[in-house]
């Protein structure tokens, strides 16, 4: 098999490389659009079905859950059916959610959105998987391309949903509608790329790659006795709560602080703009080191230094600390997608350790918000929650600090 996977990076026939390099950009271009392309659309959509704040919180919170919900099966759905044709499968139920979820009716508006979130966890917790098939020698490189695709794609959709839904008359239909555009042609990427696998694998006589690989930790302890995997699951589940914290309340706090609304609102723009350099940067760095704890450092630091300028730092110092954000984000994000694939020895056991921590992760980042705002109708105001934010940067240093040693689960 693995002979197989370096003759496939090594080969001369680059058109192959480059198909198998822009199904990658393609599918994880698709990953956060769908769910970013909402939010900037919550009050149109709320406006036209006369929905509740509370209830359109779910058009967020319901996506998240369906992620920490089929994370865990996944693995076993890519072992069973091949990692390609599962990938391929979910492009296709993506573009099907998100046509549903764009009809303009309250039923189909749900039904979308928890499609579109099944359809994305799929995405979520086999691309890393993917990379260490096809692209052993080029892990940090091919991870930083998928994630910059992801993030880059997540900051354009936010910024395009109102315009295209307003100044060019789409509605808020029309503007959700437009990203089933960009996964049919994910879908008909990776569906080629499943031609072309069968293709090989009948002229070699092999199987599909993923079908074969036998994870040691199958006949040994499960991962969720390993503190190795339990250090990476954590990793994930505290750095999404930090993202998701950020994105649902940073403009409430910095408008309580005297900032405008559309002032405010930049600030996300900021943070997602700047994770950018280092979602790409950071892997390849990464990838050629054998720890990772210095990465882990700089992360730390960035962090609390950004929300110690949100806490304490004057208005002009808020552009700055979205900076810092965005780049300890970056930093963050970049390293728990490393660690599936630098921290296990084969495809499938960067599935399933993907899957479980990925499942943890969104959980928690499903529940993070609506703790934080919690806190705040306790205490009346941002300082307590902003505190708890800081000892969930600490949490995430520390398991960071275990992870990002040099060791395999």
């Amino acid at each position: 098999m693995n002979n197989h996977v370096y003759s496939i990076e090594r080969s001369q026939d680059k058109p192959k490389v480059w198909t198998l390099v822009i199904s990658l950009i393609v599918i994880a271009s698709t990953m956060r659009a769908p769910m970013t392309a909402v939010g900037s659309l919550i009050s149109d959509i709320r406006a036209t079905l006369q929905l509740s704040n509370a209830t359109a919180g779910l058009l967020t919170t319901l996506p998240l859950l369906a992620f920490s919900v089929l994370s865990p099966f996944v693995p076993i759905l890519a072992k069973r059916f091949g990692l390609t044709q599962i990938i391929a499968a979910s492009a296709i139920v993506l573009t099907i959610g998100i046509t549903i979820r764009s009809s303009g009716q309250l039923i189909t508006l749900f039904t979308g959105t928890v499609i579109i979130g099944l359809a994305i966890a799929v995405c979520n917790v086999l691309l890393p998987s993917f990379v260490k098939t096809k692209f052993p020698n080029n892990i940090g490189l091919m991870t930083g391309v998928y994630s910059v695709a992801m993030s880059f794609s997540g900051a354009i959709a936010s910024g395009l949903s109102v315009p295209l839904a307003v100044q060019h008359g789409f509605g808020w239909q029309g503007s959700l509608l437009i990203w089933a555009g960009l996964a049919c042609i994910a879908a008909i990427c990776w569906c080629w790329q499943l031609m072309m696998e069968r293709k090989l694998n009948a002229k070699t006589n092999k199987p599909a790659i993923i079908h074969n690989i036998t994870s040691p930790l199958e006949e040994k302890q499960p991962f969720w006795k390993n503190k190795l995997a339990l250090s990476i699951t954590f990793f994930m589940g505290l750095q999404s709560t930090i993202f998701y914290v950020m994105v649902s309340w940073l403009p409430e706090i910095l408008q309580e602080r005297g900032m405008s609304a559309e002032h405010a609102g930049l600030q996300l723009s900021i943070i997602q703009l700047s994770q950018l350099p280092f979602t790409l940067i950071v892997p390849i760095l990464a990838g050629k080191k054998k720890d990772q704890r210095s990465f882990v450092i700089i992360m730390f630091l960035l962090l609390i230094s950004s929300l110690i300028g949100f806490m304490y730092g004057s208005v002009q110092w808020v552009t700055v600390a979205s900076i810092l954000m965005g780049a300890g984000g970056g930093f963050a994000f970049s390293l728990a997608m490393m660690f599936f694939t630098l921290r296990t020895k084969d495809a499938q056991s960067a599935a399933k350790l993907s899957g479980m921590a990925q499942s943890v992760g969104y959980l928690l980042a499903a529940i993070g918000p609506v703790l934080f705002g919690k806190l705040y109708d306790l205490t009346n105001n941002w300082t307590a929650p902003l505190f708890i934010l800081v000892s969930v940067a600490i949490l995430l240093f520390v398991m960071g600090l275990i992870s990002g040693k040099n060791q395999t689960i």
